[in-house]
């Protein structure tokens, strides 16, 4: 990442050293997972949709211990990898829209909040600015090489109400709370960035 473009980490620092941890991401680009990887404090294996598992790529994906998820429907298989990610200590990566779009973490997809509430794992909020802006001259596909592209990590906080409930309505509730802190920091990371 730092040899194609010029990523400004704020807040790295904010990461939990050791134990379960999920990196909740905004998506405005297909650049933003690979650039989270590449500028993160510990490893993180992404929660990633089956058609990216396609030739090669999907050798790579699988290889550097990335998950494969259908999003048509409940996919227990990648759930259980999610959780077990969770269980082992590890860092979880999840774009919480479910696809790309805007980035503004403005509809929030249910997963997110059932990792975080199942596994008691705090989510760190990760605002990725500028990968979306202009195109690249070389491959149109992606920001102009030498770009800056902002990556800010935010506080860790709980999903979960302390109740150690897991109902519908507890999930609802914590995908409320979880949408207002990552809007939150969305917000203070432009600011911060200038974005």
């Amino acid at each position: 990442m730092h040899g194609l473009w010029k990523p400004r980490v704020l807040g790295a620092w904010k990461v939990p050293a050791t134990g379960p941890v999920i990196f909740a991401v905004n998506h405005s680009h297909n650049i933003d997972g690979p650039m989270v990887m590449g500028v993160a404090p510990r490893p993180t294996h992404f929660l990633i949709k089956r058609e990216a598992f396609v030739g090669p790529l999907g050798s790579f994906l699988t290889g550097i211990g990335q998950l494969q998820v259908d999003r048509t429907a409940a996919d227990r298989t990648a759930i259980t990898r999610a959780l077990g990610v969770l269980e082992a200590g590890g860092v979880l990566g999840i774009f919480p829209e479910g696809t790309r779009g805007e980035g503004d973490f403005a509809s929030l997809r249910a997963g997110l909040a059932y990792f975080a509430v199942r596994s008691g794992a705090p989510i760190v909020p990760i605002a990725v600015l500028g990968s979306s802006g202009k195109r690249g001259r070389l491959i149109k596909g992606l920001p102009p090489v030498r770009s800056r592209i902002d990556v800010v990590f935010g506080d860790p906080f709980e999903a979960g109400d302390g109740s150690g409930r897991r109902t519908r309505t507890a999930l609802d509730e914590a995908t409320e709370r979880i949408q207002k802190q990552l809007t939150s920091h969305l917000e203070n990371a432009r600011r911060l960035t200038g974005r």
